[in-house]
């Protein structure tokens, strides 16, 4: 029999000797003690979702222009470096002062008096740069107009901006030599003495852009829900979609923009379980949207802590939100297509599509397929951010979470607050230097493809909360991995560290990890604004290069290692899955 020493001694070699992954410095002994272990139930068979592959996407707050000199900073090269690394994405132009700001052409006649513009030269990426001495002046003064705009709106006291033709080509030729797609908001609240929307300016804007072929897709208006707080001025949700026929049947006149992409209302997240706006909105304007928007925030930035931003349920809370948005678009969306279906039934009864329609109900979503949904801005916190969270490391917690959770829900867009602009949610900071949400961003973009598998965790007392996974094929477009290559992305919540259970459908492929963890050890390092990949911290080469961004070789075995307070991606590429061949 043995002694109680001797059981003590074989329990410890046994978990000692257990084979894991090692992926990350060594801890200490206490921390080995309290790891958590994860077992991972998964179906490579088939694809429980597709999203847009533009699903990460990111936007340009309009606060930008508020000053048009601001502009010529997306003439950078390290920031349009740092843009293009982000492709395929829609770049949104758009905030709470798109509907503050009006254009204000200074040619009439833009053909002539542009055709010897620099924005017309076949060069115009390499021509359009910003010199050092004058991205440094910008910078600096960049920094003293963000109090500025910080004092307006904590008082929601906004000033009225006009922009020129300048503004506009300065920020297309960022995003076409960023390989990004445009999006740009216009104001609604423009508004005639009838309430209705005034879109004299949109189409001189129009006009212009299309005369200078700019290709791109448009928005109508952003957070309707705060017309009252901001100007004063109410607009409902019946009369919100009537504003975006007219700007659809606008758009349809332009032999440029008749099939362009037409997304909105751009609300915010549904608040005391009130959805009237949307449901009036659907009512009369969900015909002339390609896609429904809505906005998302976990916390109030003035008032958050760094306990939220690891905290399971506060991540669990987009799950709620968003099941109120899609309950609200099956309800209306449904209503809206039975009626046409009986309509066309009375006028048009010979026509077999419609009949068929109308007798079998259940057949109507696949005759006219409901619409996509995307969180058309999201961060962590709403307020312009949670100053000392939202661009530190701490933040990629709830950043990475919602890249997965969002695309599993079913969101086929998200667009993050923001790449550049007012606010303290930035993917890069002050100086245009990435910030860790940036590095989690690019990851996302190589290792990541649109393809949603199912994944379950479980820990011994259950659904693991404190350890959350993910699981996509891997980007096929990635030539560095096989076909049926699968990506798995995890988040550590916890200080200690978590040991997961590969099942043994995929136990025996060898693949990559790229762990990142804070420059910092322990909590303080949450408060980092830098990030190691793998051990390395992240850092740009020079103004035009990014670092190889590596990974570290998994050699086949049952664990994963994911250090405490870390996240990371497992690419597995020879799972073999049958869904991403």
């Amino acid at each position: 029999m043995m002694s109680g020493i001797s059981i003590l001694a074989f329990v410890m070699i046994s978990i000692l000797s257990y084979g894991y992954y090692v992926v990350s410095s060594v801890e200490s002994a206490r921390d080995e003690w309290n790891f958590e272990s994860v077992n991972l139930n998964v179906d490579l068979s088939r694809v429980l979702k597709k999203v847009n592959e533009r699903f990460l996407s990111v936007a340009i707050d309009a606060s930008l222009v508020a000053e048009e000199k601001f502009m010529y900073l997306l003439t950078s090269p390290k920031l349009r470096t740092l843009a293009k690394a982000l492709t395929p994405a829609f770049l949104r132009f758009g905030g709470t002062r798109q509907d503050f700001m009006t254009f204000n052409p200074t040619f009439l006649h833009s053909n002539e008096n542009h055709k010897n513009s620099v924005f017309d030269a076949d060069d115009i990426c390499e021509r359009l740069e910003l010199p050092p001495l004058l991205e440094k002046r910008l910078k600096q003064e960049w920094t003293l107009q963000e109090i500025l705009l910080d004092k307006e709106d904590l008082q929601r006291k906004y000033r009225s901006v006009k922009f020129t033709e300048c503004a506009v080509d300065l920020l297309y030729s960022f995003t076409n030599c960023s390989g990004l797609d445009l999006i740009f908001g216009l104001n609604e609240l423009l508004r005639t003495s009838g309430n209705s929307w005034d879109s004299s300016n949109a189409r001189t804007l129009l006009q212009y852009c299309e005369s200078k072929q700019y290709s791109m897709s448009w928005e109508l208006g952003n957070e309707p829900n705060s017309y009252e707080k901001k100007a004063g001025i109410r607009v409902d949700g019946y009369q919100l979609g009537q504003d975006f026929v007219q700007l659809r049947k606008i758009l349809q006149e332009s032999k440029l923009y008749h099939n362009t992409g037409l997304y909105g209302p751009d609300i915010s997240q549904p608040r005391d379980h009130r959805r009237d706006l949307l449901e009036g909105f659907l009512e009369s304007g969900a015909e002339a949207i390609d896609a429904c928007t809505w906005h998302h925030y976990y916390v109030n930035g003035r008032d958050t802590s760094l306990e939220d931003f690891l905290d399971p349920e506060v991540l669990n809370t987009l799950a709620l939100k968003t099941h109120e948005v899609m309950e609200v678009m099956k309800k209306k969306l449904t209503n809206v297509h039975v009626y046409k279906c009986t309509m066309n039934v009375l006028q048009f009864s010979k026509d077999f599509k419609w009949f068929f329609c109308f007798v079998c109900p259940q057949t109507i979503e696949l005759i006219s397929p409901g619409k996509k949904v995307w969180l058309g801005e999201t961060s962590s916190a709403y307020g312009g951010g949670a100053k000392g969270l939202s661009d530190t490391f701490v933040a990629g917690f709830m950043w990475l979470d919602k890249l997965g959770l969002g695309a599993k829900l079913g969101l086929d867009v998200l667009i993050r607050q923001v790449l550049i602009g007012s606010g303290t949610y930035h993917l890069v900071d002050e100086n245009l230097d990435p910030l860790p949400d940036y590095w989690l961003s690019v990851l996302y973009k190589r290792l990541v493809g649109p393809e949603v598998l199912s994944i379950e965790a479980f820990s011994i007392l259950g659904k693991t909360k404190r350890v959350r996974v993910y699981l996509h094929c891997t980007n096929k477009k990635s030539t560095s991995y096989k076909s049926g290559a699968v990506t798995l992305f995890a988040l550590n919540l916890s200080k200690g560290p978590a040991r997961i259970s590969v099942p043994v459908t995929i136990s025996n492929s060898t693949g990559e990890a790229f762990v990142l963890q804070s420059e910092q050890p322990g909590e303080e390092g949450l408060y980092s604004k830098s990030v190691k990949l793998n051990g390395e911290v992240l850092k740009m080469v020079d103004e035009r290069t990014l670092p190889s961004l590596q990974g570290t070789l998994l050699p086949a075995g049952e664990h994963l290692r994911l250090p405490g307070y870390s996240f990371a991606f497992y690419v597995l590429s020879e799972a073999q899955a049958l869904a991403c061949r």
